[in-house]
């Protein structure tokens, strides 16, 4: 049995030197502003969570995946944790207690409880019509408008490990995680991990975290989801037009299946767009027959090399 089973990811935290262009590439990557004094940013999307990134100030650093457990008795539990801090009050805005953790490598790992949630922000969506489903916006224009794209919630974080399998039994042995992909290498190593959450009966998202074995050890990066595949094309012109660095996208994943477009922010902290995921409950059994070669989607650019090779300390 797992120490705790989290259930699903919080938000991420980083470290930059300049918030106010933090602000400006996380307003344009479609995340709205929770909160802000001199040494701190906190970002939301429009789904009911406080904030799903957290900015401090300082030289360039990842800091800590968060995570959230359903109850406060887990918390503790989680406070059991070889190496845990005990339970303690967070200070900010969205209060709520944490757990603060290192996994083998050093990553900062935080176990979360009692955030406060906020007011959703409405999106018009407008429905698309398919060649089986042709009348779902019968009657009605589909009238689209530029801008970013409106992120709804944090997905999952991707870190990259040089020791991937210890990772990997870490995050499953004390957070409770499942597989649902794993792609070998062809000397036989570990190469992708995905992971999702253990709900039960409840279908989650394929991943809430991918393992990636490499050269480096650090955050790879975090996904955010949008509203659909409109939203994710507006905000790839978005970025485009404000000459953002654009690393690989749009196109559609293998592992997940979702639909991707990748950006890097001005201190190499890499974000993902997606929209459409494989959902799985704990009755799946994770598949460990695939091979590196399938990182390419069935369309969309072959997969650049920095992405694989890229992770922020």
């Amino acid at each position: 049995m797992p120490t705790i089973k989290v259930s699903d990811i919080a938000y991420v935290r980083v470290r930059v030197p300049d918030l106010d262009r933090a602000e400006r590439f996380m307003t344009d990557f479609g995340l709205v502003r929770a909160h802000r004094t001199n040494d701190v940013l906190y970002m939301r999307g429009s789904g009911p969570s406080h904030h799903i990134h957290v900015t401090e100030r300082g030289e360039a650093k990842f800091l800590s995946l968060a995570f959230y457990v359903d109850t406060e008795s887990e918390l503790r539990a989680a406070a059991g944790i070889p190496g845990a801090s005990a339970v303690e009050t967070i200070a900010g805005p969205g209060g709520g207690k944490r757990v603060r953790l290192q996994d083998p490598d050093g990553n900062g790992v935080e176990i979360v409880w009692g955030l406060q949630t906020v007011a959703p922000i409405e999106h018009l969506r407008h429905p698309l019509n398919d060649a089986k489903v042709g009348l779902r916006r019968a009657g009605t224009l589909s009238r689209h408008t530029r801008g970013p794209s409106k992120v709804l919630r944090i997905g999952h974080g991707v870190i990259m490990s040089m020791s991937p399998a210890k990772a990997v039994d870490w995050y499953r042995e004390h957070l409770g995680l499942l597989c649902s992909d794993e792609v070998i290498m062809p000397d036989g190593s570990l190469g992708l991990s995905f992971n999702r959450v253990d709900r039960g009966e409840a279908y989650v998202d394929h991943h809430v975290l991918l393992i990636q074995g490499g050269p480096k050890q650090g955050l790879n990066h975090a996904a955010f989801e949008v509203q659909d595949v409109d939203d994710l094309m507006l905000g790839h012109e978005h970025m485009m037009g404000k000459d953002y660095d654009r690393v690989w996208g749009v196109g559609r994943h293998v592992y997940g299946a979702q639909i991707f477009d990748y950006w890097m922010d001005p201190w190499g902290f890499m974000y993902e767009h997606w929209t459409d995921t494989d959902r799985l409950n704990s009755k799946f059994v994770g598949l460990r027959d695939a091979e590196v070669e399938s990182a390419n989607g069935p369309w969309g650019e072959q997969v650049p090399d920095r992405f694989f090779t890229h992770a922020h300390e």
